[in-house]
């Protein structure tokens, strides 16, 4: 098995195919390093998204991604990167975690890498992190956020049935989730940093979530932020002080929250 290459691509999304079918174009060896699925960050957003952007800012290789509406489904774009990866026989390697990169010592005037991951070893001249950001979780470094109620991604509405949903946060994600999960049935609390709902949300659901607020149907403390997660209730720092939510569980007791 080859084991060096001139270029070596960490992450299999979007940006990582488009940088090996460049490599490939231009006879440049590579192989691209994915740590779960082709587009995991993708394949793993909310089962029924529908992205914010046209399908044709989401192409790469100049192949068209034609789908049914002007803005592509989380599905949709999965089954195009797979096309695309498929008819450009893109060298990648899936399930495969890169684990350590070390600079070697010069060879041929070159500045040479090791590459370490879960399964091989390789070398190679360059390195392009193309791992994105979605991968990474935004922590708020409170206690009880490692409990097992706490997730930092959100799939799919129905898992939320009939439970206490905190959501932190007001940005496109955010509001998303607030109105899935309160349509399957959930009791859905909102934390909002600010003193209203993110500018940036798509103006077409804005004023959805905005007027389920005004109802009631979803709460929201504004200018707040969640300070402990315990097994059976949450405290959330407003302007009018502390705030304990009781919550109700699930399968043992376990709360499913949306920081």
């Amino acid at each position: 098995m080859q084991s060096h290459f001139s270029v070596i691509i960490v992450g299999g999304g979007p940006i990582g195919l488009a940088c090996a079918i460049e490599a490939q174009k231009n006879n440049i060896s590579y192989l691209v390093l994915e740590k779960g699925c082709l587009v995991n960050s993708l394949y793993h957003y909310p089962v029924n998204m529908t992205f914010f952007s046209t399908s044709d800012r989401l192409e790469i290789g100049k192949v068209p991604f034609v789908c049914n509406n002007a803005k592509p489904t989380r599905n949709e774009s999965l089954e195009y990167y797979r096309r695309v990866t498929q008819n450009f026989g893109i060298n990648i390697h899936l399930f495969e975690q890169v684990l350590q990169v070390d600079r070697l010592e010069p060879t041929d005037n070159r500045s040479r890498f090791h590459i370490q991951t879960n399964k091989f070893s390789y070398t190679c001249d360059k390195v392009i992190i193309a791992t994105g950001f979605y991968d990474i979780p935004y922590l708020l470094h409170i206690p009880g956020e490692e409990l097992p109620k706490v997730t930092h991604y959100y799939s799919d509405p129905h898992f939320y049935a009939f439970q206490d949903v905190v959501v932190v946060g007001a940005m496109n994600s955010a509001v998303d989730a607030a109105l899935e999960t309160y349509r399957k049935g959930a009791r859905v609390t909102m934390v909002i940093k600010g003193d209203a709902i993110g500018s940036r949300v798509k103006y077409w659901v804005k004023p959805d979530i905005e007027n389920r607020i005004k109802e009631g149907a979803i709460h929201a403390y504004f200018n707040a932020s969640l300070k402990a997660v315990r097994e059976h209730e949450v405290d959330i720092e407003t302007p009018d002080g502390l705030v304990t939510l009781k919550t109700t569980g699930y399968s043992g007791n376990r709360l499913p929250a949306q920081p």
